[in-house]
């Protein structure tokens, strides 16, 4: 999609679909002075907020691609509501990037692309030249966004971990991103069994991808992201019912996730130093297949007690956590599709965030807030860690008497273990529960599929951290 800035709609040549933003009772597209235009029916300006201004502009494109126009042209300032606080270099960002990700749909595998319509070009009046740059900073954004959802939607047969490293490389082609894959071999030195232990029923090789942007001095601390990227899981011996099967492609959304954040965080060039860690399995039942009951060694040292081989994204990020503290990280933040449970407890409009430092969720929430990527805080205490103590092993991977309780406060309390320092204290972490927004959901003014979560959220919050 093209974004282009002019003064006057009669500048445009061609054919152009003209949008406004108005309270009728419904959307019209009429015919006025000579303009075809979308009437687009909004709530009365004192009653609209953020987050109906995402929903605003996305029903925009969408309405847009309803009608398979591909030139629309609107006015800047008609997006300017009193009642939203925000800069209008805020303004701009937020149009440039829900304009890209609302105009987004997964073909690939689509023979004929005839029931499929995209905005070509999009027309933006009365904006100050200032303002441009913004605009297309959030077209940037939503470029990465969506790069990071066709990764996510892609067929697990078509995404194997080898597959995911390489995606690694192309999105940082060109870019100061430096790209090492560890394969099994490298891993069995660094003594990575809990990785290894998750892919051995699969004849796909496992993968550990390690992204690295110094964009300052090597002597700040870096920010370090860990993305879970199981590529395809069957719940393994612990075999997830057919249904559940389904979708099971995108539980590697969260290594997706950080892959492309990191290629933003280059893109931009932001004085921050960033990591991305991406320990990618297949998950898969054979003979092969690590069984409930085995005892694992970590990276750390620790063992874990495999209770339930369907819990397997936290047993390899106890792996990836352990490596993120070879940076000496100033934060680490993972995320993951990590459990059901995350679900029932919010529904699918928000993640769920754990940690021990108020600051670095209040951080988190801020950036959702702006971008529209809400998160909510889960409880995650110290009295927790008795329903994970293992009676062979140090930890278990669910909870230790069965319990179908509190699933993803016992994810997280699990993490918690492996990213202790030395002397037993808890690093500045965070861990994001993204299984809520692993898709989109009805209203929401997008394409159905993978969300791309959530990137938007990570690159304001490196952008903002101090």
């Amino acid at each position: 999609m093209k974004i282009i800035f002019k003064n006057n709609i009669k500048d445009i040549k061609g054919e152009v679909l003209f949008v406004s933003i108005n309270s009728k009772n419904k959307d019209e597209v009429i015919k006025e002075n000579g303009v075809k235009t979308l009437f687009l029916k909004c709530d009365e300006k004192e009653k609209m907020t953020l987050r109906k201004l995402f929903l605003l502009i996305r029903k925009m494109i969408m309405s847009a691609k309803g009608i398979k126009a591909e030139k629309i042209c609107f006015d800047f300032n008609d997006f300017k509501f009193s009642k939203v606080a925000i800069s209008d270099e805020e303004l701009a960002e937020i149009i440039g990037t829900q304009l890209s990700f609302a105009n987004y749909e997964f073909t690939e595998y689509k023979s004929t692309k005839e029931d499929f319509s995209f905005v070509k070009e999009v027309f933006i009046l009365n904006i100050k030249k200032e303002l441009e740059k913004f605009i297309l900073k959030g077209d940037a954004i939503a470029t990465e966004v969506n790069k990071t959802r066709t990764l996510s939607n892609t067929p697990g047969g078509d995404m194997t971990p080898s597959i995911l490293a390489n995606k690694a490389k192309e999105a940082v082609k060109n870019l100061s991103v430096k790209v090492t894959i560890l394969g099994e071999k490298e891993m069995e030195k660094q003594k990575m069994q809990a990785i290894l232990s998750v892919g051995k029923g699969s004849d796909e090789e496992s993968k550990f991808i390690i992204m690295e942007y110094w964009g300052t001095s090597k002597n700040e601390k870096p920010i370090v992201l860990v993305g879970k990227g199981v590529t395809f899981d069957t719940g393994g011996i612990n075999l997830k019912p057919s249904n559940s099967l389904l979708g099971m492609n995108m539980d590697m959304s969260g290594g997706a996730a950080v892959m492309h954040t990191i290629a933003l965080v280059a893109k931009m060039k932001l004085k921050k130093n960033v990591i991305a860690l991406i320990p990618s399995v297949e998950n898969m039942a054979s003979g092969k297949s690590y069984r409930p009951g085995d005892v694992v060694r970590s990276m750390s040292g620790k063992t874990i007690e495999i209770l339930n081989t369907d819990a397997e994204g936290r047993v390899i990020l106890a792996d990836a956590l352990t490596y993120s503290q070879k940076y000496n990280p100033e934060v680490i933040i993972d995320v993951a599709t990590l459990t059901g449970a995350a679900c029932v407890a919010l529904g699918e409009r928000m993640s769920a965030v754990f940690s021990d430092d108020d600051n670095l969720v209040k951080d988190l929430e801020k950036a959702g807030e702006i971008t529209g990527e809400y998160l909510w805080r889960l409880p995650m205490w110290e009295e927790h860690e008795s329903e994970i103590k293992g009676s062979l092993g140090d930890w278990t991977n669910v909870h230790n008497k069965d319990s179908r309780y509190g699933g993803a406060t016992h994810g997280a309390i699990f993490l918690k273990q492996f990213i202790k320092d030395k002397n037993g204290k808890v690093l500045k972490w965070a861990h994001i529960d993204m299984a809520p927004r692993m898709t989109s959901m009805a209203g929401e003014n997008l394409a159905s599929g993978a969300l791309g979560t959530p990137v938007r959220l990570l690159y304001k919050f490196i952008e903002e951290y101090k």
